[in-house]
């Protein structure tokens, strides 16, 4: 799936609006005694850090990206399993792994952000130069809590925007209604008077020259009656394509 700049824009932002993002790095820094945590937005093609601390001076800041073939979020991108490692040294599977010897780490630990719809957003993740113990249910539990709590806040984050959005149109349509039917009562009470009112004089005009026998005055009258009446025909019709 290839995504835009500004909806990348917007998932970085949504990340940095969690109030709980700064205590969850913290606590991850803390526990596992890693110098490096962050959240990152992770796609096919690119890898960047949503909010970030740094104790060890990786000199990776929020808004910034590194390589993703270089990451090894890319692969749990794939996977969408978290990947733990105590020591870089002595792990079978990372000790020749071109990604910690890159960024110069020894101990790793990377959990997925999968959202409530299944989507894949990216990875919480901390990194440290020296080994750390993390593979234990602790850390493992501390890490599967907080992905899903910032999956949730945001989803959360994204429903209040389109309420927002959602109640916005919704006023603007009431606004945009509330104008149009300003301009219906106008041509009611004001554009169909004219033609009523010259039928109700010409009527007027036509009993009395029929009572007078003046044919040819009522026949004159007669047909601006007429005139009158498809006059305010069409503008019932009007009216009524304004209103439907």
């Amino acid at each position: 799936m290839i995504h835009s700049d500004s909806n990348l824009i917007k998932d970085i932002e949504r990340v940095r609006q969690l109030s709980i993002v700064p205590t969850i790095l913290d606590v991850v820094c803390q526990s596992t005694g890693m110098g490096f945590a962050a959240i990152a937005r992770v796609t096919q093609d690119r890898w960047i850090a949503c909010s970030v601390r740094d104790d060890i001076q990786f000199g990776l800041v929020s808004g910034g990206e590194l390589e993703i073939g270089t990451t090894i979020c890319n692969e749990i991108r794939d996977s969408h399993q978290a990947v733990i490692i105590d020591h870089v040294e002595e792990s079978d599977d990372f000790c020749n792994h071109p990604t910690p010897r890159m960024y110069g780490f020894q101990s790793y630990i990377s959990f997925p952000i999968i959202l409530k719809n299944g989507a894949f957003f990216g990875t919480l993740c901390a990194i440290d130069p020296k080994p750390a113990l993390l593979n234990n249910s602790k850390i493992i539990g501390m890490f599967s809590l907080f992905s899903d709590l910032i999956s949730f806040h945001l989803q959360q984050s994204e429903l209040l925007e389109r309420s927002t959005i959602a109640l916005q149109n919704l006023n603007q349509k009431l606004l945009d209604s509330d104008d149009e039917n300003r301009q219906f009562r106008h041509i009611s009470n004001h554009n169909l008077q004219e033609p009523l009112r010259k039928i109700r004089l010409f009527s007027g005009l036509l009993v009395d020259a029929t009572e007078k026998n003046d044919v040819d005055k009522a026949k004159s009258i007669a047909f601006k009656i007429d005139s009158s009446a498809q006059k305010l025909s069409v503008m019932i019709k009007d009216l009524s394509v304004f209103q439907s």
